[in-house]
């Protein structure tokens, strides 16, 4: 898509990105309306990996620290981390906690906590898949619909630099 347009669109627009679940007994493969891309399926492979929260995963009121000496929680993590901020750009993710690179977290809180990370597809030179600037397209859902079943509830977020 034209800078211009992907420029224009509202992110947060569930028409832009959205999750449509599916019951897998009726469901009906369709194909994708125009402009939509169509990608012929190919096989993965998922590994199981030990993910610790990334230090944009932390919020000011997660943590006591002196206003003083750090900017924010994400500044007293960093601190103690050496630097390290979980950046692992360019990697599509299943579960798990996300790759938020940005400067910011890629999942929001509610009452029940952080949301669940579902997907999270990166950019994708090979598959032609582009999300802005170094950007990835992450699929979450709040934990208490998570904990009930709700996938109604799951939201797609672009991020990008």
């Amino acid at each position: 898509m034209p800078y211009e347009v992907y420029a224009a669109l509202d992110t947060t627009d569930p028409g832009v990105c959205r999750v449509v679940p599916a019951d897998p007994v009726r469901a009906v493969e369709t194909a994708a309306p125009a402009p939509a891309r169509s990608y012929p399926a190919r096989a993965v492979h998922a590994a199981g990996v030990t993910m610790l929260p990334d230090c944009w995963d932390v919020e000011d009121t997660d943590l006591a620290f002196d206003r003083d000496e750090h900017w924010g929680a994400a500044s007293l993590v960093l601190e103690a981390m050496d630097g390290l901020d979980g950046n692992t750009d360019d990697r599509h993710r299943a579960f798990g906690r996300p790759d938020t690179s940005y400067g910011s977290g890629a999942t929001r809180r509610d009452a029940d906590g952080p949301a669940v990370q579902l997907l999270q597809l990166a950019g994708d030179a090979e598959l032609g898949w582009g999300w802005g600037d170094a950007g990835s397209l992450y699929v979450t859902i709040p934990l208490g619909a998570y904990a009930v079943g709700d996938f109604g509830r799951a939201t797609a977020d672009l991020r990008c630099c």
